[in-house]
């Protein structure tokens, strides 16, 4: 495992990201026993970076992560919690949640505590002095129960910035974006790590597969980066264009299967950054790609859906026809 080294911190340049664990076969409750064969190889080989958050598999992420890691001692690894100040609420109350969240993990204190998604609709939440959101984790910073702490964004980079202006932004240690080459312009990405590097703030990367959209590609394009590195998997070629990016420290995998486990884990055995010239054909071959729909494959949409549709799958389709796949369901249709 490569490592970073964050205010004099080994992390792993891998984390493992708990949105989409492996599940049993109601598509619904955790694989607990998948997950620990997961886990146990993960610390065998150097992972040390573990990030859920509040929502994630409705609050059981927490808790089923804290479980397990609970077999490993307390100084081996590093856990990240978020809150959730970007759901729409009537009100908000850190003290109340980020209590339930070190019950739900079985910890003392966080190694890391994010404000989850700070952007346009969730940004006076967290800059209004009436909720006290960031007074309140600095608070809970200064004794002990939070080691450090930062926050995740999917804004505009105008409001990336809005926010570092602010006096709580600029209590934040690290920042993680979404970040992959079909982002680095469609959503801006590459102007937010200047941004980012501008500030001296070091990023940490979600959504470094699109959701496991880049996990592969079409023929033809394989054949033309098959020519430049033999044997890279379209894995592998998104991984290490991450590691030529400026600025990232750990780059987040929503691993939910042991063979993703174990082939992530494989590739970031080495430091092993694209060249100038595979980096402009990456993203010039990209650039096709561009004509898809924006997914992760996160989910959130289907629990407001009226028609109760299963939107990331019928994305998946449309994506999958229209860059020239046989389209294969990537999530069981309902």
């Amino acid at each position: 495992m490569i490592y970073t080294d964050f205010q004099g911190e080994k992390v792993s340049a891998l984390g493992w990201g708990a949105m989409r664990l492996p599940l049993m076969e109601d598509g619904k409750t955790i694989d607990r026993g998948t997950m620990a064969e997961m886990l146990a190889e993960a610390m065998g080989r150097g992972l040390n970076y573990f990030d859920t958050a509040f929502p994630y598999h409705g609050g059981m992420s927490e808790v089923v992560l804290g479980e397990l890691l609970k077999d490993y001692p307390r100084d081996s690894w590093y856990i990240s919690d978020k809150y959730p100040g970007h759901q729409q609420a009537e009100s908000y109350d850190p003290a109340d949640v980020f209590e339930r969240q070190l019950k739900r993990c079985g910890v003392d204190y966080f190694d890391y505590y994010l404000l989850h998604n700070v952007c346009e609709t969730s940004y006076d939440v967290y800059t209004d002095p009436k909720w006290g959101i960031v007074d309140y984790f600095v608070e809970q910073k200064r004794l002990g129960r939070i080691r450090h702490l930062g926050f995740s964004s999917h804004a505009e980079v105008d409001t990336l910035r809005r926010f570092l202006d602010t006096p709580q932004g600029a209590e934040m240690e690290m920042c993680q974006i979404e970040l992959n080459y079909i982002d680095w312009t469609l959503q801006k990405a590459n102007e937010k790590c200047a941004l980012l590097r501008e500030r001296n703030i070091p990023i940490w990367v979600m959504e470094p597969l699109r959701g496991g959209f880049l996990c592969k590609m079409p023929p033809h394009v394989m054949k033309q980066l098959d020519a430049l590195r033999p044997g890279l998997t379209p894995t592998e070629w998104a991984m290490r264009w991450l590691q030529s990016i400026l600025g990232v420290a750990v780059v987040l995998s929503g691993m939910s299967a042991p063979q993703q486990m174990h082939d992530n884990l494989k590739i970031f055995e080495t430091y092993e950054p694209l060249t100038p010239s595979e980096s402009e054909t990456l993203m010039k071959l990209a650039d096709e790609l561009h004509t898809t729909i924006p997914c992760t494959g996160c989910r959130y949409c289907c629990n407001e859906c009226p028609q109760k549709l299963d939107i990331p799958t019928l994305i998946a389709a449309y994506n999958d026809l229209t860059i020239g796949f046989n389209f294969t369901p990537m999530m069981r249709l309902e």
